[in-house]
């Protein structure tokens, strides 16, 4: 008997530029497992198409005339909230992570120049990411909170004294869905929070420092792209930069332990790797080791978690309750070296509370 057939992933194509619009489409109808239902060149257009054609997933240019991509993302996920992957050039960096906050599933790093051979680099990605849609929990999807209306900070708060040596490091994994995940974390934690944060995002490089400029204005602890050699000291957040692993070792007797940034090795199958990065905490920190495992494709962390859990450690999943994608939280939890599964709000409590 054979098996019933999965049907295609629908896709709404939505750019300003008839030559984006085309070669997108194509990347996209090259898999038999996708099927693009239409094309829009505007926000007003896009709109009309997405309420009446529901979309599996829309593939979205931000800058368009008659409505921009952020008013067609509040509107879209206030009427009918559908899993968007922004398209988006490396130059408009801030604007992808508003995007997100509104709503945006992911995004994909497109080059400057307008040719067939750019788009082609990117195709892999981008189809990945629009069949991911087939996995999400459209419950999870749907009760998300978006963080446009969080005005957070001007800018990084002023601490006074010199820096301390963090009472505990913490280690976040995460994937797709991990940006707004992280902005939630962040913004719950108090200015004066003695402990550590290093985190292991799946981001690619030249867009890490403008997520971590934009993590620290909405957190009240300093948060910054981590280079080799900072000191981990408490109240300061670290994100790996894109391409590149983070790991922690220990400072010498009664100093703060110093990060490690360097390039990944061989057998790393993902880039940042939490793995690396939980395996460094588990080596210095010992019992006192804390992994948080967010939303994300795939299995990064389980290994890095497993020794933790070696080491007398702490593990937290982010439960698929609200996890947007729970691949990486699902796989720790499979594998047993999970020690709380948790939904956001509860970690970032627990990480507000963390001692």
């Amino acid at each position: 008997m054979s098996l019933p057939s999965v049907p295609p992933t629908t896709v709404l194509v939505v750019d300003d530029s008839a030559f984006n619009r085309r070669s997108i489409s194509e990347i996209l109808e090259a898999s038999p497992d996708v099927r693009v239902v239409g094309k829009a060149g505007d926000g007003e257009q896009a709109l009309q198409l997405a309420l009446s054609l529901k979309p599996d997933v829309i593939t979205l240019d931000l800058e368009m005339p008659k409505m921009d991509g952020f008013t067609f993302l509040r509107i879209l996920m206030s009427r009918l909230p559908t899993p968007v992957i922004v398209v988006s050039s490396y130059s408009a960096k801030e604007n992808v992570f508003r995007a997100l906050e509104l709503g945006a599933l992911d995004f994909v790093a497109k080059a400057e120049q307008k040719s067939e051979g750019d788009f082609q680099g990117i195709g892999r990605e981008l189809l990945s990411k629009v069949l991911l849609a087939r996995t999400l929990k459209r419950g999870v999807f749907v009760a998300r909170p978006q963080l446009d209306s969080y005005s957070g900070h001007d800018s990084v708060p002023p601490r006074s004294g010199e820096p301390a040596a963090p009472r505990q490091v913490v280690g976040i994994a995460s994937s797709t869905g991990g940006p707004t995940a992280l902005m939630q974390i962040a913004a719950r934690l108090p200015a004066r929070y003695p402990n550590a944060l290093l985190m292991s995002q799946h981001m690619p490089e030249k867009f890490t420092r403008t997520f971590a400029e934009r993590l620290g204005r909405r957190s009240e602890i300093r948060v910054r792209e981590a280079t080799d050699g900072d000191e981990v000291v408490g109240g300061l957040g670290l994100i790996c930069p894109g391409g590149r692993c983070l790991t922690v070792e220990a400072g010498a007797a009664g100093a703060a332990p110093r990060a490690r940034v360097k390039p990944p090795a061989a057998d790393d199958r993902y880039v940042p790797s939490a793995d690396q990065l939980f395996a460094s905490l588990a080596r210095t920190q010992g019992s006192r080791a804390i992994g948080v495992i967010l939303t994300g494709m795939g299995d990064d962390g389980v290994q890095g978690a497993r020794a933790i859990r070696e080491a007398g450690g702490v593990v937290v999943a982010e439960s698929d309750a609200t996890a947007i994608v729970y691949g990486m939280p699902g796989a720790a939890v499979r594998a047993g070296v999970v020690t709380h599964s948790m939904a956001l709000p509860e970690i970032a409590e627990y990480l507000r509370a963390l001692r």
